[in-house]
């Protein structure tokens, strides 16, 4: 069994984003990968207007999942991963298992902007730049809305380790469902302040099983020990 983790928006190094969980696993020898999502700056090209999107974060993510073979595979989608992930995991036998984390858990041919609260102003937390084509989170509201119940070493790094992405992602549409075909199961996160626990417990109906967590939008962070159970179970 392996595990790929696919991070949520506005964010870079994955690999930092899911370390506890990640190294927790890897005690257990499950191995783990947390592919860049190029809308995000990762792939070298900057988001923005005529930058990568959607469709490039979900042939990256695909390539990752296609790169192990037939090694059985859980993916873990968090926040925006889940978009990518009902995409990129979609017809690939390997992947035995989806794991939905405060995550959006499109249709097909639904898109990220369909799933806000009906405003069309932004989340009072993000920082839209009509002028590059990106948005981003507010520094200074990260870990109020965020990481509140993270260490506060975790608190104090993790502004590093933010990024501007396209907000062209924002309207692109999904081509696939995978969740309609895969198992899968929801995180619900009872204490997120950046995805509302109504909004999740919507999502949560479309999937095969519901497992709910009092805790923030990262528990991957602040309640790896549990999540890493979690992973295990599956």
């Amino acid at each position: 069994m392996r595990v790929v983790f696919v991070h949520g928006a506005c964010v870079r190094d994955g690999s930092w984003w899911w370390h506890r969980t990640a190294e927790l696993l890897r005690e257990r020898g499950v191995p783990s990968a947390a592919p860049a999502l190029p809308s995000c700056g990762e792939a070298g090209r900057p988001g923005g207007v005529g930058g990568p999107g959607l469709p490039e974060d979900v042939a990256a993510v695909r390539q990752v999942l296609l790169a192990g073979g037939d090694e059985p595979t859980v993916v873990v989608a968090h926040s925006y991963g889940g978009i990518v992930t009902a995409e990129a995991a979609a017809g690939i036998g390997s992947v035995r298992h989806l794991l939905l984390v405060s995550s959006y858990l499109p249709e097909v041919g639904q898109s990220l902007s369909e799933f806000g609260d009906g405003s069309s102003a932004p989340a009072p937390f993000l920082d839209v730049d009509p002028g590059t084509g990106t948005f981003g989170v507010r520094p200074e509201l990260l870990v109020d809305t965020f990481l509140q119940d993270c260490d506060p070493e975790v608190q104090a790094q993790a502004a590093d380790h933010l990024a501007r992405q396209s907000v062209q992602v924002t309207g692109q549409p999904v081509g696939a469902a995978a969740w309609q075909q895969v198992p899968s199961t929801y995180l619900v996160c009872a204490r997120d302040r950046g995805t509302p626990p109504r909004l999740q417990r919507e999502f949560a109906r479309r999937a095969d099983n519901v497992v709910e967590l009092d805790a923030g939008h990262h528990p991957f962070l602040s309640q790896p020990a549990t999540v890493r159970d979690l992973l295990l179970s599956l």
